[in-house]
């Protein structure tokens, strides 16, 4: 027997659909249920053949239990490895190199100096021109920690005052400063089992269970376009960075998708939020990633997914398919509620890749929702320009 475990947190949703999926289509040899974790000691295998991560990077004691659970042979989903030291600044420089399209970015130091270090201990760092960081990146921009997520610690910038205004509010955080993107289109993009893609259209500005409730607006010849060199970056960046479960934001200017923000070790998966449909394409394409790496899960071997950045070697993947979301009715947030599973036959082997199905229509436009305010920058106590040592 096989066991399939989905570690979480203060999500309710995702994780009881996730395990009854799982159990309504997986042999008879494989089972999915919460992880429960008792004494944990150095070399010593869980019961696990795959473990669904929801929650570590929030808790490190559960991600040193995951990290010893991949060393025992756990395909442990996403490999708590290549995302305890992923960031987005790095992010951005491999999708260039990849030749993904992203704003323009720089690296901040951070406007305090870490703890136990002083000015000698900066000795390399020349000061920082802000004028030519300025022209380079224009106005509007934003600044946001290189690693992170959330919209936690985002600033929209609309001149240098508002700049160093937020920047002393930063303390020890690393900062990227980012060109803002004023687009026409946005769309979150679900990743799974690096070959499963659901483009879904989505509006940052709006409130949080409003955000998918919103529509393509590029139609046509050049809708298609767009989608599939969308669908083309997104598999792009998972391969280059290895992640199992992930989203991608696009934002797009001038018909060109730029990636936003493509290194989720846990991204959004409520029904609340993404909308009833989108979370059964979520469920359904989790429960069959998680049994297929369970069928080629091998006790004591390396079972994770390293990206070709770090790695060559990938966990195979059956044939691509490529789905396009529909626009989720809007509702209230209910209280959560499981989605209730369909029994469905085993799955078979993985195949050799085919080609991707015809992309497929979007839905029909929702009802007009309200948009909330883009954010902006806060007050600061008082504007110090100063430069970091």
């Amino acid at each position: 027997m096989k066991k399939i475990g989905i570690l979480f947190g203060q999500e309710n949703t995702f994780p009881q659909a996730f395990v009854d999926r799982v159990n309504a289509k997986a042999p008879a040899d494989i089972r999915a249920e919460f992880v429960q974790i008792d004494q944990v000691e150095q070399h010593v295998a869980p019961d696990y053949a795959v473990i669904i991560d929801r929650i570590s990077q929030d808790v490190p004691f559960y991600r040193a239990y995951l990290k010893n659970a991949a060393l025992m042979g756990t395909a442990v989903i996403n490999n708590p490895f290549w995302w305890s030291a992923d960031e987005k600044f790095f992010n951005n420089a491999l999708a260039v190199r990849l030749g993904v399209p992203v704003p323009k970015t720089l690296l901040l130091p951070s406007k305090e100096r870490p703890t136990d270090t002083n000015e000698r201990s900066f000795r390399n760092l020349a000061m920082m021109d802000w004028d030519a960081a300025f022209q380079h990146i224009g106005f509007p921009a934003y600044m946001k920690p290189h690693s992170g997520g959330g919209w936690k610690s985002v600033y929209k910038l609309h001149s240098p005052e508002d700049f160093f205004r937020a920047y002393d509010e930063t303390g020890q955080l690393v900062m990227l400063f980012q060109e803002a993107v004023d687009f026409t289109d946005y769309f979150r993009c679900y990743c799974i089992g690096g070959k499963e893609v659901l483009i879904m259209p989505y509006e940052p500005r709006n409130e949080p269970h409003l955000r998918y409730a919103t529509e393509m607006k590029t139609t046509g010849e050049a809708g298609e376009k767009l989608l599939a060199t969308m669908k083309e970056y997104v598999l792009k960046l998972n391969e280059g960075l290895g992640y199992d479960f992930n989203t991608v934001e696009f934002a797009v200017r001038d018909g060109i998708p730029l990636a936003i923000d493509f290194g989720n070790p846990a991204p959004d998966a409520d029904i609340n939020s993404v909308g009833e449909k989108n979370f059964e394409w979520v469920v359904e394409a989790a429960a069959n990633m998680a049994i297929e790496r369970a069928i080629a899960q091998k006790p004591g071997q390396d079972n994770l997914t390293w990206g070709t950045f770090v790695h060559p070697h990938r966990a195979k993947a059956a044939a691509t398919e490529f789905t396009i979301a529909e626009v989720p009715t809007v509702k209230k947030p209910a209280a959560p509620k499981a989605a209730a599973p369909k029994a469905a036959a085993a799955p078979k082997p993985a195949a050799k890749p085919a080609a991707a199905p015809a992309v497929t229509e979007l839905a029909e436009k929702p009802a007009a929702a309200k948009k909330a305010a883009a954010p902006k920058a806060p007050t600061a106590k008082k504007p110090a320009a100063k430069k970091a040592e």
